[in-house]
């Protein structure tokens, strides 16, 4: 089975970054994980690059999302919110012809320094993602609260969090499977 990690923030230190980065070696046995290329290659979306035609980057990213069996999403809290640039990579997503998010099974999972981990990042990216029709597990969620002191050298290193994080990526691996079941019964 494979998954893609979109990830929402670009900085080089960021947190979220070394959360996906941590997610192939914590993912179930037979699970393999790649993080697709920054959110940051897109350009701003704008209807008239769309007639044009789409941009190489987001052609791109679309077809590795329906390739895939599942996407992840890992995202920053930006004023209470996404980051700008996940939210303009997901509207160029949505624009693709061949809707790469619609139905998708999706797992959403944030790390932020803060006591909230992200939370009402990931309330906002649930409004975005109903919008696409992707289908989003809802529970176990991660918020990795104040995860400054649980990254080290670029890492998630907190065994406690590692643990958690694996125990969501455990029972994602299920609801994908059981989502894939459903997909294969209505075929």
């Amino acid at each position: 089975m494979k998954w893609v990690v979109l990830v929402g923030s670009v900085r080089k230190a960021s947190l979220n970054g070394a959360l996906a980065r941590a997610l192939d070696a914590l993912a179930p046995e037979g699970v393999s994980v790649e993080i697709l290329p920054s959110v940051a290659q897109m350009p701003i979306y704008d209807g008239d690059i769309e007639t044009a035609g789409f941009p190489g980057q987001v052609s791109s990213v679309g077809e590795q999302v329906k390739a895939a069996d599942a996407l992840v999403i890992v995202t920053a809290e930006y004023n209470y919110s996404i980051p700008g640039g996940l939210k303009n990579a997901l509207d160029w997503l949505s624009r693709l012809k061949d809707r790469p998010l619609k139905g998708k099974p999706t797992l959403i999972m944030s790390a932020s320094p803060s006591t909230m981990g992200g939370a009402r990042a990931q309330y906002h990216l649930r409004q975005v993602l109903v919008a696409v029709d992707a289908h989003v597990m809802n529970v176990p969620e991660v918020m990795v609260a104040q995860a400054h002191a649980k990254v080290a050298d670029g890492a998630l290193a907190d065994p406690a969090t590692r643990d958690f994080v694996a125990g969501q990526l455990a029972a994602f691996h299920a609801f994908v499977r059981k989502v894939k079941a459903g997909e294969a019964a209505e075929g």
